[in-house]
């Protein structure tokens, strides 16, 4: 670590190093770090962080790094954060194998190309590289329908900067932002788009979509029905046949029921 003493103009370089590691999470042992949270703390190098083998959850953002060169090691390493950082290169990512989620917005990825490195990541489900609430992207955000080639070029991942492109509600989610889009096209509508919307208007969504269908059940679920109403129609038999035979056990004593008898 540089101080500012001999060089007053330069910022401060962080590097990650194990006395930080075990400072930040209590762990003397880098291979035994789980999670690990560094953000915002003006990390420019990541040092020893390959080290931490057993990692799994990593959050780096708000940092100066540049170089990713240490993650290659991290085969254990399922969500990563980098975002607002100055990394250009992704390549390093390509040995988490194991990676399922990746924030990267806010860098300087300048183009589609530089993702083709992590076409071998089996398990990634979440990309992200624009966050317009957080006013983060990269430059390559800049051009139209980048998602669309980032969903052609990773078929496996199911959200997209936030966005839902395959899977359990995509469906609802594009249905909502065709919606919001039609919406907008009225905020200040010419003539000529009013009449194009009144006289070519199409429903949102196929006929029936929205009836309602009959559960389906599994075969294991039918399976466990079936032997709970058998259970229970035993069971009402051999309470049927329990009162009987305390009804004839009644009549043959000739003892008639009092509620008192049976309180203790």
């Amino acid at each position: 670590m540089e101080g500012r003493g001999e060089k007053g103009d330069e910022a401060e370089v962080v590097k990650i190093t194990s006395q930080l590691l075990k400072a930040k999470t209590g762990e003397f042992d880098l291979e035994s770090i789980l999670l690990l949270k560094l953000r915002g703390l003006g990390i420019c190098d990541l040092g020893c962080l390959g080290e931490c083998a057993s990692l799994e959850w990593l959050d780096l953002s708000g940092n100066a790094i540049a170089h990713l060169g240490p993650l290659s090691s991290l085969k254990a390493l399922a969500i990563l954060n980098i975002s607002s950082n100055r990394v250009s290169s992704l390549e390093p990512l390509a040995g988490c194998e194991r990676l399922q989620s990746l924030n990267a917005a806010g860098n300087l990825l300048g183009s589609l190309q530089q993702l083709q490195c992590l076409t071998g990541l089996r398990h990634l489900e979440s990309m992200r590289f624009a966050n317009p609430m957080g006013r983060l992207t990269n430059p390559f955000c800049a051009s139209a329908g980048y998602r669309v080639a980032i969903a052609e070029m990773f078929p496996g991942v199911k959200v997209i900067d936030g966005e839902r492109v395959s899977g359990r509600g995509s469906e609802l989610y594009q249905l909502c932002k065709d919606l919001d889009n039609s919406l907008k096209r009225f905020h200040s509508p010419s003539r000529a788009g009013l009449a194009e919307l009144t006289g070519h208007s199409k429903p949102w969504v196929e006929e029936g979509y929205w009836d309602v269908r009959p559960a389906r059940r599994s075969s294991i679920v039918e399976e466990a029905y079936k032997q709970f109403n058998e259970a229970l129609q035993e069971c009402r038999e051999l309470g049927k046949r329990a009162d009987d035979t305390i009804s004839q056990a009644e009549r043959a004593l000739n003892i008639r029921p009092d509620a008192s008898s049976y309180l203790f």
